[in-house]
């Protein structure tokens, strides 16, 4: 079986479509599907760029489109199209996969060739028209005829989460198409995780501050200003922030503004063994996102796998809050509520034993729900159950 798969970006561009991505392709050629990827360029470029990818022992094709430009996080690229149509000519795909929302997919409405092969649209996330953002507003009226053309032709739609598509307006219309396939994370992508303290023992050091990590792009929705002014309000609690993005000045200024540089450190972009490193030195990973353009938090995932609890706002219609189970994988918080946030944070560094935990609980859940084999099998049912449909059409 070939599939064409059609992203946003791919690694080393880090993210959670990127990784699902990657990781995807990874188990399934494993399985033995002939996957091919058509992406962006993740910096500015006039060039595109093949390459070819190890995945599962096989070699997955490439295709990082140039990127002219970008408009409110959207890639521009001008020779999408072209490259779409090459690879749909030169591979013959049984299915063209297509992990939305990504602009440049529309493309695909205009191909008569594209449209002769069956979709199946991967609904990360919905464009939401954000209260935060009048540019995503006024953006979402022209992406949304096309949006909903996209979905009016794709054969199956996938969501990540029962809450996010009983919520999901643009989903609402199709509900006949959808299925649910939770996102999964590959541990072969990942290296090993390293034994700590705080993770295996409840031998803690009672002395040392709560060492919390928030990883994410520092953007308006992840909600990471709301995390920082808890911790003012807190003594013994350092937050290590893994990551970079259009609010990073913003929130090193609140940082000032707060006089807690002492508790706040930025790292930036880390490369995978640094990133590995502060997993293992971290006692929780805080998620406090505001909306549900968080629809799933797949960074949860790789806490869940490295034995790490959990903190979240619980937004509702966001797959965050059926990942992680209250007092048992982590705590969940009410978005945007500075005091809630303040007392979960409180309550583990005052309750040292949940840590060690609420860690075990969620690689437990990890190896039973969310290991990357659980979703590319779906996936793979998926994609026979479209083509036999198809065939049986033909018929």
């Amino acid at each position: 079986m070939k599939v064409l798969h059609i992203g946003k970006y791919f690694p080393p561009y880090t993210g959670g479509m990127e990784t699902y991505l990657r990781d995807a392709i990874t188990a399934s050629s494993r399985e033995g599907i002939d996957n091919v990827a058509l992406v962006h360029q993740s910096e500015i470029s006039f060039a595109s760029h093949d390459e070819i990818y190890q995945a599962g022992g096989r070699t997955v094709p490439v295709t990082r489109a140039a990127v002219w430009m970008r408009l409110l996080f959207t890639p521009i690229s001008p020779t999408f199209p072209w490259l779409l149509s090459h690879l749909i000519k030169k591979h013959q795909p049984d299915i063209i996969h297509i992990h939305m929302p990504n602009a440049s997919a529309f493309w695909a409405l205009a191909l008569p060739r594209a449209r002769d092969v069956p979709w199946v649209i991967q609904w990360q996330s919905d464009v939401l028209a954000s209260k935060h953002n009048w540019g995503l507003r006024l953006f979402y009226t022209f992406y949304r005829p096309f949006e909903r053309a996209m979905l009016k032709h794709a054969k199956v739609i996938i969501a990540s989460s029962p809450p996010y598509l009983d919520s999901s307006l643009p989903l609402k219309d199709f509900r006949e198409k959808c299925s649910v396939i939770p996102l999964g994370l590959d541990p072969s992508n990942l290296p090993d995780p390293p034994r700590s303290k705080s993770s295996t023992t409840h031998h803690r050091d009672n002395t040392a501050p709560l060492h919390v990590l928030a990883i994410g792009r520092l953007t308006y929705y992840k909600g990471f200003d709301y995390l920082i002014r808890a911790v003012a309000e807190l003594d013994d609690v350092q937050v290590h922030f893994i990551g970079k993005g259009d609010q990073e000045v913003a929130l090193k200024a609140l940082t000032k503004e707060l006089g807690v540089n002492n508790k706040i450190v930025f790292h930036g972009q880390l490369p995978d063994h640094e990133l590995v490193q502060q997993f293992a030195s971290c006692d929780c990973l805080c998620l406090p996102s505001i909306e549900r353009t968080e629809a799933f938090g797949l960074v949860l995932l790789e806490a869940m796998y490295f034995s790490k609890a959990t903190i979240i706002s619980d937004v509702p219609g966001s797959g965050m809050g059926w990942i992680v189970d209250d007092g048992v994988t982590g705590l969940k918080t009410t978005p945007g509520n500075i005091g809630e946030l303040a007392a979960a944070l409180r309550y583990l560094r005052e309750n040292h034993d949940k840590i060690a935990l609420f860690g075990r609980n969620g690689r437990s859940k990890f190896n039973q729900q969310f290991h990357i084999d659980q979703s590319t099998r779906a996936l793979i049912r998926l994609y026979s159950g479209v083509l036999d449909a198809r065939q049986e059409l033909v018929r």
